[in-house]
């Protein structure tokens, strides 16, 4: 089982970036083309939240993102905000989030930012058949768990 680990700060400018690394190494682990975008869009909402939940409680500490891909491609996105907020949304939309980083970036939004934009843990409810929250493994924030079935292809 490979695993690649990612860790950012809590800048809004960084989701993006995460969603581009997570889709390589979903497309590397098996994941059909025709679950790809799913999984992009399932990632990036849930960075996006724990940036906005890092932001809301003044937080500078980093989100760590897990892929790995045993059996399943499975992804956790662990942030450091305090584990009562794990099932609520935080305080910002991520419509919010992706207008200040048109503002502070100077550009405009791109295809798969406005793809985001509204999107809510609701939504990654039913956009991931298997999808956990809970608090995270040493105490410290929350965990999203998030998996898809991998398709091997065969070697060539």
């Amino acid at each position: 089982m490979s695993t690649v680990h990612v860790a950012f700060s809590p800048d809004p400018a960084y989701v993006r970036t995460v969603r581009l690394v997570a889709s390589a190494v979903a497309h590397r682990a098996g994941i059909s083309d025709e679950v790809l975008d799913e999984v992009r869009l399932a990632i990036g909402e849930a960075c996006t939240r724990a940036v906005a939940l890092h932001r809301r409680h003044g937080l500078a500490d980093l989100i760590s993102v897990a892929m790995s891909d045993g059996g399943r491609f499975t992804v956790r996105v662990t942030d450091r905000g305090p584990a009562e907020s794990a099932g609520k949304e935080p305080g910002e939309t991520t419509s919010d989030i992706m207008a200040q980083v048109a503002a502070e970036s100077g550009r405009p939004a791109m295809d798969e930012d406005v793809l985001t934009a509204g999107v809510g843990l609701a939504l990654l409810t039913g956009l991931v058949s298997d999808l956990a929250v809970s608090a995270a493994s040493d105490g410290i924030g929350t965990e999203i768990r998030m998996s898809w079935p991998i398709n091997r292809r065969p070697a060539r």
